[in-house]
């Protein structure tokens, strides 16, 4: 598979031999895309890829007495490829985007589509309609999560989702709109100077740890931006609730009814 060179897609393979086996596999699939490391900016040379997505359940599935899958794990490899692939069905995933869940919009406005259709442009239309200011603690927690994580095992991977956490949630809340591209989050708000030469050793192994990164001071840069991102909450002009449940009860009514 050919390796793309662009900023945005450096480590990613061409996707393109995966796309019929996906959607063959897959049916009714309304979108799929690239998540994770790929997406965040810092893959290794041994990151799986990372898909998500959302499929459609029939509607006997949903009425009958044998259940759909509201959610589908599915993982293969593909000439040495491991294909990582999560998708939830239309409406689990709608009532995803209104629990204030970053992760899942992230996943719907990724810029690196395996697969997408009209539904999936709708959905993409109405994130602005679910973001709140309340989404800024959707990314606090996160990046306490992978801090923790980073302060037992001390490898690079959580350092760098804690720093992707908070300044995705910074730039969120400062009215920027979605953007989990970690190379350019840090080309567009203050952060910490060592952390393009953390992307590059990341880019080593997947595993691998944080050497010579002094965690008192680490901790401090943290802290820092746990700060910039609680003042830009609370300054943050983005409404307290959701103006899209309506919109997201009709798209997914009329796909369901037009299937």
């Amino acid at each position: 598979m050919t390796i793309h060179a662009d900023p945005l897609h450096a480590g990613l393979p061409d996707l393109s031999p995966v796309l019929a086996e996906l959607t063959a596999r897959e049916q009714p699939l309304l979108f799929a895309t690239v998540s994770g490391a790929h997406l965040y900016g810092f893959p290794s040379r041994d990151s799986d890829v990372d898909l998500r997505g959302v499929h459609l359940l029939p509607l006997a599935d949903l009425i009958g007495l044998r259940e759909g899958e509201e959610t589908r794990t599915r993982m293969w490899n593909r000439e040495g490829l491991e294909l990582d692939l999560v998708t939830h069905d239309l409406l689990k995933f709608c009532r995803l985007m209104l629990r204030r869940n970053g992760y899942v919009l992230e996943q719907l406005l990724s810029p690196l589509v395996v697969h997408t259709s009209a539904v999936h442009r709708e959905l993409a239309s109405l994130a602005p309609g679910v973001i709140t200011r309340q989404h800024g603690h959707h990314y606090r927690g996160f990046a306490a999560t992978q801090w923790r994580l980073y302060e037992r095992n001390g490898e690079l991977k959580p350092l760098l989702y804690t720093f992707r956490a908070l300044l995705t949630g910074i730039r969120l809340m400062r009215g920027g709109g979605v953007e989990a591209h970690l190379p350019t989050l840090i080309s567009q708000i203050t952060a910490p100077a060592y952390l393009p030469e953390l992307i590059e050793a990341k880019a080593v192994a997947e595993h691998g740890p944080a050497t010579g990164m002094g965690i008192a001071h680490v901790a401090r840069d943290v802290e820092t931006l746990h700060a910039v991102l609680d003042e830009a909450q609370a300054a943050s002009r983005l409404p307290d609730e959701s103006t899209a449940h309506d919109a997201l009860h009709d798209l997914a009514v009329r796909t369901r009814v037009a299937a």
